[in-house]
């Protein structure tokens, strides 16, 4: 980031009375001017001494070219962080809030990242509840793509996404938990992190911090050895699901819902399960959402089912796929290429959309049926829709 460029209003902001007013990340501007400059320069360098070492040998392989273009593209990242900071801390953003579903906003971003989250090797585990809140679009998608950004650079495991209500005040909770570092290393944990500041506080997470704060948004970190958690908490949540709470009538009259509380009513849904538990589970899990469900026994009786029509969602039990299954869901797509597919696997509280890796098959563990397989199913069937 050019200094030069702001105005002097901006650099007022940046440079508060003796200089030592803190973020809102609890860091003295000073500091973090500090920390652009050493997160800036340190790709820049790199990159100087690839320049340096082209311009003697007059040959680069495609490694290096690779290497290359990531240090840029980490140098631009950082001050494109920093002008987005600056303009938080000028107030300049001016907020149009509207009533938003904050799960399909979450998954609309993992689903647009999953090529970079797969890329990093970093697994995503989803319990989420559909939950709306009152928020400003724009810096709604800034803070989930930055949380992205930041557990790409720290992540060192699987990520355990969770969105519920906390009971009281009722509002929206995010949780965000994953290892910064291997389990077996967290001893280390003082020696790696840079001096004078965590290794986690980059300029992810300071752009993170303002956007939460300038979204009036409760923001708390815990680290224990490498283990990490995020909570982020919406005050004005819209809290009508709950029985017992309070409706936010204002926000209600001035804010029109993003979210139809059936949007998807009528879509006819397959399930194929051989066990009695499995479709017992599948069927309470979606039965608020006005779908036409069908459930068959196995691929066969399937197969049987599609040749009279052909259902918008297919959901099957992981034990039930093989060549037979393949076969059926290749006949399927040909006639219908929009059909999704949700894979019910056995253990575990994942949730995978589709188009992670060469899958195009969405993936659910069945201990997140219950309160994830719902919001998996919109999410797949409107991202079809598109």
């Amino acid at each position: 980031m050019d200094l030069s460029e702001l105005s002097p209003h901006e650099v007022a902001a940046l440079t508060p009375p003796g200089g030592k007013e803190a973020a809102p990340s609890g860091q003295p501007w000073t500091a973090l001017v500090a920390q652009v400059g050493e997160e800036i320069a340190g790709p820049l360098t790199a990159v100087l001494e690839r320049v340096d070492a082209f311009a003697s040998t007059g040959a680069i392989d495609r490694q290096g070219l690779r290497r290359l273009r990531e240090e840029v593209e980490q140098a631009r990242r950082v001050g494109i962080a920093c002008q987005q900071i600056a303009r938080f801390a000028c107030g300049s953003v001016r907020q149009a809030p509207e009533r938003l579903h904050l799960t399909q906003a979450l998954q609309a971003v993992l689903a647009q990242r999953s090529g970079d989250l797969h890329a990093h090797g970093i697994e995503m585990r989803q319990a989420l509840q559909p939950i709306e809140v009152i928020v400003d679009p724009t810096l709604l998608s800034t803070l989930l793509d930055t949380l992205v950004d930041w557990m790409l650079a720290h992540a060192k495991s699987a990520a355990e996404l969770r969105l519920d209500m906390k009971p009281w005040p009722a509002q929206a909770r995010f949780v965000c938990r994953f290892h910064h570092m291997p389990p077996d290393l967290h001893a280390d944990l003082a020696a790696l992190a840079g001096p004078g500041r965590e290794v986690l506080d980059d300029m992810h997470w300071q752009l993170l911090r303002h956007a939460a704060a300038a979204m009036g948004l409760v923001v708390r970190r815990s680290v224990r050895e490498a283990r990490v958690e995020l909570t982020l908490e919406f005050p004005r949540t819209v809290a009508d699901q709950l029985p017992g709470l309070t409706v936010l009538e204002d926000d209600e009259k001035a804010f029109p819902s993003t979210m139809n509380s059936q949007p998807l009513a009528g879509s006819h849904v397959l399930v194929v399960a051989s066990r009695r538990e499995v479709r017992v589970q599948v069927r309470e899990a979606l039965r608020h959402m006005g779908l036409l469900l069908d459930f068959v026994n196995s691929v066969g009786e399937a197969a049987a089912f599609c040749s009279e029509a052909v259902p918008h969602a297919v959901i099957f039990e992981a034990l039930l796929r093989g060549e037979r299954f393949n076969r059926l869901r290749a006949d399927l797509l040909r006639q219908a290429p929009d059909l999704v597919f949700i894979e019910i696997i056995e253990e575990g509280a994942i949730f995978e959309v589709s188009g992670v890796g060469n899958s195009s098959v969405a993936r659910i563990g069945r201990d997140a049926v219950p309160t994830s397989l719902a919001s998996a199913v919109e999410f797949e069937l409107l991202k079809a829709q598109q």
